[in-house]
Order: structure tokens, then C-alpha cells, then sequence
């Protein structure tokens, strides 16, 4: 780490400041703009699903958004860094995700949208009228999403680590500014700041795609210099690259924050409209992700991964564009952490709690409390690489998927089928994760065959089998309910 740099740190607080201002602000210039309407949020939907009115252009930045974390721009070069050609699972993980949304997430928009549906847990309350499932659904939605949000947080603390300041200064300046920026903004923050967001990452990565090639001699002499053994796989990375590119689609939209992405666009056109123009995103990841190539090239030295991408940029770029390039990482983080914040919120206001006086502050001390969650993970969590803590949301937010993707089929089910899978395949998976020391893959041996597998696919695997022998066992009574409506539908508050 080198000393503090005044234009670069001037730069940075410029563009971050001035991000979480405008967020903060929303309300404010929204009533200043808005022809008399009123600047404060007095609507827990207003707060937390931004009205339901987001059209096809801000819901393509918002849910794009969600592939422009500090998990692509920090852990994904990190990984490559590390790893070589094995951290490239992020590009065919994107690749397979964009079908699933177009055919299944319309589906779900309208069955909320039927039935007034904020969440994953009304949604399966609704299928299977169980109060058990719906509860177990808000509870692993909130703490999957907890690592994910540690991600955000280890994002802004290592860009400001690069910029010099000491100590646990960043981690405290990370933490207050989401903190802030979620209480004041809700979902109209992010959905906002969304277009300032992926502004300015495109700007860094396209820069630092064409010039630190260029710097180094071109793409040609950029893979010469590489270290042979780092843009392939190595012997046995196949399988292990496979199954987390797989399992990592599955649980993409799983998400609270993503469901609330989808949640809050104004029609099932929308989201479709948006699956077509996503793959946009994937390009510019597999450039980032060549980040971690470069590094090895322009002879980048550190023990510590993820801090990879800050110090390439600080010796190739000025010091004024590297504080920039730095903002950009810590608003591409901080924009999706808040919608992360926002979505675990609503699974506590809408599933856990009874009918709140004032849902929006509620829904504002949940979020803070998550982020203070988000937060431990980061101090006590020891994962080897930052892009484990996703990793390990993603094993245990899988567990939903039977009850919220296969309540979607004609087919009959029963909430005691999907309880047993959901409590056997979580903790088959975090008994795995915990034994192998978070890292997200598993030996498994079958005879003389054998490799490392998604410790999420497998635990995935274990509840499917369990929800499919206790279907056998106790079947469903009745139909699951396909209209979307809940039987005691919930009154939203206003």
C-alpha cells in the first residue's frame, strides 16, 4: 500500500460523495420535480418495490446491475489472478441465467402482481397456503443474502485501502455510506444511481481494456507475457467449473434483491425485453475478468487477491483517473448492496413480522440490522477468496428453489415435502462448506470416478431427492394454487 495520493483521493470522494447525495436525495427532488408529489416515502411498497412502475430502461440497469457488484469487478480478476482460467466460470453462469429469466421470472411477476405479492415467501405462501414454508423461505432469503452484501462491503474497503487510509477506517467508511444510503433513498436510491453506476464502470473498463493492453504491447503480447498456465484450466478444474457455473445461475434470481428487481418492473414484458438485451453485461465481464490476466503481465506481486484490480490500476493509470476508476468500484458496490439491504427487508416486514404501523421504518432498521450481519461476516467469516462469500449465499438461498420454481409446475407437491428438503439439503450443504473451510466446492467419489463439485449443486441435489421421496411418501391433497392469490391475502400498507 502506498501513501495517500490527494487527487486520487479528491477524485474518489467526488464521484462517491456525490452518488450517495443523489441517492439520498431522491425523495426530495422527486417532490421538488414531481408536480406536488410528496418528498418523503410514506408507502412500504413505494420504499421497497419503488411503486411496481419501472419501466424496461431503468429495470435493464437495475437488474443488470446485480452482474456489476464488486463480484465481478473485484472477486472475479481476483480469482483469475489466482486461479487462472478456472475464475471464468462467471461468463457461462451469466450465459445460462438469461434463459431462465425470460421463461420463468414473467411467470412469477404476474402471480405477485395477480396476487400482491412483494416477495419469494408470499409467493410460496401462496402456492402451498403453508405458514411453516413461507417462514423458512424469509429466514433463508435473509441470511443468504448477508455474505453477498459482505462482498459489497469488502469491495468498498478495498478500494479504499488502495487509496491509503489505514487501519479500519475503510471498512468503517464502507459500512456508514450503505448504511446511509439505504435508509435515506429505499429502492428509488439505487434504481436512480443505477444509470451513474454502469456509467461509470463502463468508462473504467473500457479504458483500462484498451489502454492497459496497449500500455503492455498489445492483447498478443498481453498473452505471451502471461503465465502459460493461467488463461486455461488446469487438470481437473472441468468439472468444478462446470457445476459452480451452473448452480450459480440457479440461485441468481433467487435472491431477495434480485426478486425485487423483477418485482418492481411495471410488466412481464419488461423482464422479457430485458432478457434479451442483458447478455450486453457479459461481454464487458469477460473483460474484467481479463483483469486478473493482466496483472500477471504488467508484474503485479501481492499475497492478498483481492487486491488485484486496485493496484494494476494504480500503476498503469494517473493518479486522478485511478481515484475515478475507484468510485467506480465502490458505487458498483454499494448500488446492489442497498437493493440486497432493500429485499431482505422486505422478506422480514411482509413474512416475519405482524402488520407494522410504519412499515418503511421498519423496513429501514431490517436493513440496517442485515448490513450489521453483513458486516460480521466480514470480521469473522475466514474465506479464502472474496467470491466465497457469494458462494456460500448461493448454497444456502438454493435451498428455496424446489418450493418457488417448482410451485410454478401443475404438479402436486406438498409444503412437508418441500420443509424436509429445505432443512436436509441446508444442512448437507453448510455441513459440507463448513468442513471443507467455506471453500465452495466438494470432493465427491463414485467409485473410480471422482472430482470437486458446487457444494451448492449437491446440497441442491440432496433436497430435490428428499422433496421427491416425501412426495411419494405423503403427497399433496390438494392442487397447488395456480392463481397467484393467497387465500388470506395480505393487505399491503399505505
Amino acid at each position: 500500500m502506498t501513501g495517500i495520493n490527494p487527487w486520487a483521493l479528491g477524485v474518489f470522494i467526488l464521484f462517491f460523495a456525490a452518488t450517495i447525495i443523489i441517492g439520498s436525495s431522491i425523495q426530495w427532488l422527486r417532490g421538488l420535480f414531481g408536480g406536488g408529489k410528496s418528498a418523503t416515502v410514506t408507502s412500504d411498497e413505494e420504499w421497497s418495490l419503488g411503486g411496481r412502475q419501472f419501466g424496461a430502461w431503468v429495470t435493464w440497469f437495475l437488474v443488470g446491475g446485480d452482474f456489476y457488484t464488486a463480484y465481478t469487478v473485484i472477486a472475479v480478476p481476483a480469482l483469475v489472478y489466482a486461479a487462472g482460467g478456472y475464475g471464468f466460470f462467471a461468463l457461462p453462469y451469466t450465459i445460462i441465467v438469461y434463459p431462465f429469466i425470460f421463461l420463468v421470472m414473467p411467470r412469477l411477476w404476474k402471480l405477485a402482481h395477480a396476487g400482491g405479492h412483494a416477495t419469494a415467501a408470499d409467493l410460496v405462501r401462496a402456492r402451498f397456503n403453508s405458514r411453516p414454508l413461507e417462514i423458512v423461505v424469509a429466514i433463508t432469503g435473509l441470511v443468504a443474502v448477508m455474505p453477498y452484501i459482505a462482498l459489497q462491503l469488502i469491495g468498498i474497503r478495498t478500494v479504499i485501502q488502495a487509496l491509503g487510509l489505514p487501519g479500519d477506517i475503510p471498512l468503517i467508511i464502507a459500512f456508514v455510506s450503505l448504511a446511509a444510503y439505504t435508509w435515506l433513498g429505499g429502492l428509488h436510491a439505487p434504481a436512480l444511481t443505477a444509470f451513474i453506476k454502469d456509467i461509470m464502470i463502463y468508462i473504467a473498463v473500457l479504458v483500462a481494456v484498451t489502454v492497459i493492453p496497449l500500455h503492455m504491447g498489445g492483447y498478443a503480447a498481453l498473452f505471451a507475457g502471461a503465465d502459460t498456465s493461467q488463461p486455461v484450466l488446469h487438470a481437473g478444474q472441468g468439472l468444478p467449473y462446470a457445476t459452480l457455473a451452473l448452480s450459480s445461475a440457479l440461485a441468481a434470481f433467487l435472491y431477495p434483491h434480485t426478486l425485487t428487481g423483477i418485482l418492481a418492473a411495471k410488466s412481464a414484458d419488461t423482464i422479457r425485453q430485458n432478457a434479451v438485451f442483458l447478455p450486453i453485461y457479459t461481454v464487458v465481464l469477460g473483460l474484467i475478468a481479463m483483469l486478473g490476466l493482466m496483472a500477471h503481465t504488467a508484474g503485479i506481486k501481492t499475497d492478498n487477491a483481492t487486491m488485484v484490480v486496485p493496484l494494476l490500476f494504480q500503476q498503469i493509470f494517473p493518479a486522478w483517473f485511478s481515484g475515478f476508476c475507484f468510485a467506480a468500484i465502490a458505487v458498483g458496490a454499494l448500488v446492489p448492496a442497498a437493493v440486497m439491504a432493500i429485499g431482505a427487508a422486505n422478506l422480514v416486514t411482509n413474512n416475519l413480522l405482524p402488520k407494522q404501523k410504519d412499515p418503511v421504518r421498519t423496513s429501514r432498521i431490517t436493513a440496517l440490522a442485515v448490513k450489521v450481519g453483513a458486516l460480521f461476516c466480514v470480521l469473522f467469516l475466514n474465506a479464502k477468496f472474496a467470491i466465497d462469500f457469494q458462494l456460500l449465499g448461493g448454497v444456502i438461498i438454493l435451498q428455496t428453489f424446489p418450493a418457488l420454481i417448482l410451485g410454478l409446475l401443475r404438479v402436486r407437491f406438498s409444503s412437508v415435502a418441500m420443509l424436509a428438503g429445505w432443512a436436509v439439503g441446508g444442512l448437507f450443504g453448510l455441513g459440507l462448506c463448513w468442513m471443507d473451510g467455506l471453500k465452495p466446492i466438494h470432493m465427491v467419489t463414485l467409485g473410480p470416478l471422482s472430482g470437486m463439485i458446487s457444494t451448492g449443486l449437491l446440497s441442491l441435489v440432496v433436497n430435490l431427492v428428499v422433496v421427491g421421496l416425501v412426495t411419494l411418501v405423503k403427497p399433496a391433497t390438494e392442487a397447488p394454487n395456480m392463481s397467484g392469490v393467497e387465500p388470506q391475502k395480505r393487505t399491503l400498507v399505505s
